[in-house]
């Protein structure tokens, strides 16, 4: 039979901050599937690349005091303490934002356009006037036209899981300000999904049952129906797809356009391709030919919440730009924890993975409690800490560590390390350990690893009940029981060799550590069959796992301690001491217009005010703010002073009251002196209240 070439990425994660338990868990049921392919004697590439592109990351840059280059590095730095830590092992990690993703993403654009699927439209967009800049659309909330959520992003829903353009979007608002945005034009580029051609390939595609499972095809076939409008019209089909976005943007420029770039869903799935690309070229092979052999299949492991992209928009871009579309989009549901809580760290229902390790857990107590979880399908699957203690102590200590601590000992100290032969009963469970190894294998091709937790821990049941019926402790003490010792022992030890065999994609570490302690090379499932046999040297045991501690449980969910306040010092400096309204009756605040104003000779700080306070007279008053206005600025405008303080003799001339400014304590960290200014009503003379 030939090998399979298999071809294997995850969806990349955003640029903008470390890996969360959602990530972890998808890389989890990643890394084992592509583990049990390799184990079957399939080549796999496992691929992965850190998303890089778009407004929110040029943004966050911009804060950081970073080019967005140096931001996405900074960020990508921490990956490999994550992937380290959960034993996850990709072949490459990139970025978006590499020389072949710029490469790739454009010739496909223009295959596209060569094709007849790109076309210029000029819209409408939402424009943020307070940051006066286009706005993406994850700057953009609102309600969702669809299911009417609320706090929805600018592209697609979370709840429903509807995509449409912001313009759709219910009372729509700014992100970044909070502002209404307002429409202007522009010219955008689209890619006819409409185009009968590729709702022809997509139905088809989407509902062959061979690319996704049936339960994402069906939610994919509702984007194919009948909807109705925010404005109460009807649509049928697919819409065409914005693949433009204007400058300011972090991005790929489109040929041809300067200031347009593509929009980041654009060349975030590209990215798959250029982290291939990019291994393929540091083990000098040719990157078309590889794509082009016949065996290539291609799988992408994503969340529920990025289906439409996936499967519609990438496999219409792969498809018209002729190219190898997917074998198969693997989709997951979300992780909640406690019965279907969302998570949240400042409630203490969050699952940090740098916590997790940090606090000394063990990465494969996780790896196996995911896989006894998913099953394959798009479901949700839940965290509980009370059943995450009972399955790791019961199914990987009670159960399978426990039978290499059973036997090891007695082969170590009474037969120097060697296994001796097996007996008729030996045999006879080891065949039905053997006999379950396709419907284990089949189990892990289909995603199922909670099927193949379940056959795997009741061969352990099995080989434990074989023990206990057995007794090696009892048969110790027997004179005349030697042989039958051995026998049992050896019987446990190749029963938990071919136990670690089945469970080696889902603990990669322990499968590690059971092949040095029986001195045989990392094996496969295909030496299942292959018996250690007679007089076959092992070596001496070390405990493999201990039980989770539930101390480390409580640590890992205990909420962030609450930051001590400090005092808050507004302006720069404490509110002062209270006084009472007489104390406050005593200053008379008044409206004043300044008349004229001019600056004074010999001073770089004061301006000269005239000021009208209804008085039938003018007042003359210095007042420091020279580094903040021209006296152009002023004449003529509104603004309060303290009528009733005593004249000041002053250097330059008699100052006849004080015009009221704000300003920060800190002038060094925050400089600026800014005039009160009264709104339009107010006249000289008016007293303040």
């Amino acid at each position: 039979m030939t090998a399979r070439k298999i071809f294997v990425t995850t969806a990349l994660p955003y640029a903008n901050g470390n890996f969360h338990i959602g990530h972890i868990m998808e890389y989890i049921q990643a890394d084992t599937w592509v583990r049990a392919q390799r184990m079957q004697g399939s080549a796999v590439d496992f691929v992965g690349a850190d998303d890089a592109h778009g407004a929110p990351i040029m943004i966050a840059a911009e804060k950081a005091g970073k080019t967005p280059q140096q931001f996405v590095a900074d960020i990508a730095a921490g990956r490999k303490q994550y992937l380290d830590g959960f034993h996850i092992a990709f072949d490459n990690w990139s970025n978006t934002d590499s020389p072949e993703n710029h490469e790739l993403s454009r010739q496909i654009y223009l295959d596209l356009k060569k094709a007849g699927f790109i076309e210029t439209r000029t819209i409408e967009q939402f424009f943020d006037p307070e940051k006066n800049m286009f706005l993406p659309d994850r700057f953009i909330k609102g309600e969702c036209p669809r299911c009417h959520a609320k706090d929805q992003y600018g592209d697609n829903c979370e709840v429903c899981g509807a995509v449409y353009a912001p313009t759709e979007l219910i009372h729509p608002f700014s992100a970044l300000s909070g502002a209404k945005p307002v429409l202007k034009t522009s010219e955008h580029f689209f890619f006819k999904l409409s185009d009968p051609r590729a709702v022809e390939f997509l139905t088809e595609w989407t509902q062959d049952g061979k690319h996704v499972q049936p339960e994402v095809a069906a939610k994919i076939k509702e984007w194919f129906g009948v909807r109705t409008n925010p404005d109460g019209s009807t649509s049928e089909g697919l819409d065409d797809w914005d693949i433009s976005r204007d400058a300011p943007y972090f991005g790929i420029e489109i040929p041809d356009a300067p200031g347009k770039y593509f929009y980041v869903w654009l060349d975030a799935p590209v990215g798959y391709l250029a982290s291939l690309k990019n291994l393929l070229n540091q083990r000098g092979e040719d990157f078309d030919a590889y794509m082009a052999d016949p065996r290539l299949e291609q799988y992408h492991f994503i969340g529920k919440d990025i289906i439409t992209f996936h499967t519609l928009f990438w496999p219409a871009m792969l498809k018209f730009s002729g190219r190898k579309t997917p074998t198969r989009i693997c989709v997951h549901g979300f992780m909640t924890v406690n019965n279907g809580e969302k998570m949240s760290k400042s409630r203490g229902t969050g699952l940090d993975p740098l916590k997790y390790l940090s606090l000394g857990m063990n990465p494969e107590w996780l790896r196996y409690y995911l896989g006894a979880k998913l099953n394959g399908r798009n479901e949700d699957i839940d965290f509980n800490p009370e059943d995450f203690m009972l399955r790791v102590n019961s199914d990987l200590i009670g159960k399978y560590v426990n039978i290499a601590s059973r036997a090891a000992g007695f082969i170590a100290k009474r037969f120097g390390g060697r296994l001796g032969a097996v007996s008729e009963d030996g045999q006879a469970l080891l065949a039905q350990l053997r006999e379950a190894k396709d419907a284990i294998v089949a189990a892990y091709e289909a995603r199922d690893t909670a099927r193949a937790a379940r056959e795997i821990m009741l061969l352990c049941d099995r080989v434990n009940a074989y023990v206990d019926a057995n007794k090696p402790w009892e048969l110790a003490k027997k004179e005349g029981m030697e042989a039958r010792l051995q026998d049992v022992c050896s019987t446990c030890i190749e029963a938990f060799r071919i136990l670690t065999i089945y469970l080696r994609p889902i603990l990669p570490g322990v499968a590690a550590e059971v092949a040095n302690f029986l001195i045989v090379p990392p094996e496969s499932f295909a030496d299942v069959g292959q018996p250690l046999g007679k007089d076959h040297q092992i070596g001496e045991y070390q405990h493999l796992m201990q039980r989770v501690d539930p101390k480390q449980l409580e640590a890992l969910f205990e909420p962030p301690a609450a930051p001590v306040a400090e005092a808050v010092k507004p302006g720069g400096e404490e509110i002062a001491e209270t006084i009472s309204i007489d104390d406050f009756a005593k200053i008379d605040l008044r409206i004043a217009r300044i008349v004229e104003c001019k600056p004074v000779e010999g001073s770089t700080k004061l301006l000269q005010l005239t000021l009208d306070v209804g008085e039938g007279k003018t007042r003359n008053v210095f007042s420091g703010i020279a580094s903040m206005y021209q006296p152009e600025q002023l004449q003529g405008k509104l603004t309060v002073m303290v009528a009733n303080l005593a004249p000041r003799k002053m250097k330059f001339g008699i100052s006849e009251g004080m015009v009221l400014a704000a300003s920060h304590a800190d002038e060094k960290a925050q400089p600026g002196i800014y005039v009160l200014e009264p709104f339009p009503g107010a006249a000289p003379g008016m007293k303040i209240h």
